[in-house]
């Protein structure tokens, strides 16, 4: 056992000591009720979208400006979010997160103007929640787990889906019956009183609670397999700092795939009720379709972050960017009029293989650039995931409202998805350090040999 870092609160300490099962699994569950209550907040614009909407008479460009706004905001803040990672520690930066989400949640219940609904549903939210959601998680969960490192994130991140279904259609009732301010005031509530509390007993390392990753001892076999896993001893024995990372090739390859895959995914996840709606579902219909894309993806993030640590994750990548691509391809079809059929195959494809993208923007950073400055490094390339969140919404809004239609914008994110997934292989994380799978193969054939 090592020294219990005094940056964390005793009650972590005391818990991890009586615990008879590994502590990271304690932080997993916290991030995944986190995860839960951040996703839905940010993602609930969707439903939030049509009555605002309707409500003000305003052009959709201008409405899903806000939350592309929002996401601009979160890209700048994404480096301090980086740096304060580093310094203090995830406990900090989640509770000041779950503080910004819920007063962005509760100001919006008096919005009467753009600029308010930008300020509180844009900024508060969208910077609230990313503090609290996949890019803070993905600085210090990858601490707690080396051999099941994408498995436990995805299980942490999982619960984006779970959230959605259990949170999503109640809030599209409240919408219906009570109006979209009540739905704000009682997600904001609910934020608060849940995640406030839960995320005190969280910390930024196994070591600092006196613990190893995996739950391993000092001289476990855990350490011989995390030794063995490095295919390029040379890049690895790298003080990684930011400075020293974006000057590589590596570093801007991550920061085009990321960006990508950002656009890719909430271009669709905005857009998505209010096209729905328009080509011949009912709402309830059509936030149905939203928690259900979210539903499939539970267990799609689990199996295929669990591939992951196995095959790698450049294959994995490459599954959810193809998942997308058919999800678009899905939304086209359905111009055509309401299909039950590919309904479906938008939810699956888009759920089920697109969502697990989470499970691996994590594991791919911290295994190209692990060190001391990960939380700073990914921080940085985490502005350009967000920043093409910002641009997914916003261009798909600005396309419709210039042609009347969305097909211009899922074309272009089909088009995406494909650079997304080259983008990655040249990133290449597996050349630099092995999925525990790959490793293992790898020392059974040198003990083959």
């Amino acid at each position: 056992m090592g020294t219990v870092s005094m940056q964390n609160s005793p009650a972590s300490a005391r818990l991890a000591a009586r615990l008879p099962f590994f502590y990271g699994w304690v932080i997993v569950a916290v991030a995944f009720v986190t995860v839960a209550l951040g996703v839905t907040a940010r993602t609930a614009f969707s439903l939030m979208f049509p009555p605002i909407v309707d409500e003000f008479g305003w052009d959709r460009g201008l409405a899903a400006g806000a939350f592309s706004f929002g996401f601009l905001i979160s890209a700048v803040i994404s480096p301090v979010i980086g740096r304060l990672m580093d310094r203090r520690g995830p406990r900090f930066v989640i509770e000041i997160g779950v503080v910004i989400t819920a007063a962005g949640l509760l100001g919006a219940t008096l919005i009467e103007s753009p600029w308010q609904l930008y300020a509180t549903l844009g900024v508060l939210v969208g910077g609230g929640a990313n503090c609290m959601t996949f890019t803070a998680q993905s600085q210090y969960l990858p601490n707690w787990f080396v051999r099941r490192r994408a498995l436990a994130i995805s299980v942490a991140f999982a619960g984006a889906g779970v959230g959605a279904i259990l949170i999503l259609p109640w809030l599209q009732a409240i919408i219906l019956y009570e109006g979209w301010r009540t739905s704000c005031r009682t997600l904001g509530i609910l934020t608060l009183v849940v995640l406030l509390p839960i995320n005190l007993i969280v910390a930024k390392r196994p070591q600092d609670l006196g613990l190893h990753p995996d739950g391993d001892d000092a001289s476990g076999s855990g350490a011989t397999r995390r030794i063995s896993n490095i295919a390029d001893p040379a890049w690895t024995g790298i003080d990684w700092t930011v400075a020293r990372a974006v000057r590589t090739g590596r570093f801007w390859w991550i920061v085009l795939g990321y960006f990508c895959g950002g656009f890719v995914w909430y271009a669709v996840q905005v857009h998505q009720t209010k096209y729905l709606i328009e080509v011949g579902f009912s709402p309830m219909k059509a936030a149905w379709a939203l928690g259900l894309v979210a539903m499939v993806g539970v267990p799609g993030q689990i199996f295929l972050g669990a591939l992951s640590d196995r095959l790698g994750r450049e294959i994995v990548w490459t599954i959810t960017s193809i998942g997308f691509a058919l999800c678009y391809a899905a939304l086209l079809a359905l111009a055509a009029g309401p299909s039950q059929p590919l309904l479906y195959a938008m939810v699956v494809s888009q759920g089920l293989l697109g969502y697990a993208m989470t499970s691996v923007m994590g594991p791919i950073v911290v295994e190209i650039f692990e060190g001391p400055a990960f939380g700073a490094i990914f921080g940085l390339v985490a502005v350009s995931m967000i920043a093409g969140g910002a641009a997914g919404p916003l261009v798909a809004g600005v396309v419709h409202d210039w042609t009347g239609s969305y097909a211009g914008a899922f074309m272009l994110s089909i088009g995406l998805c494909l650079v997304s997934i080259v983008a990655i292989w040249r990133a290449a994380p597996g050349k630099v350090r092995m999925v525990a799978g790959r490793a293992r193969a790898r020392e059974l054939a040198a003990a083959k040999a």
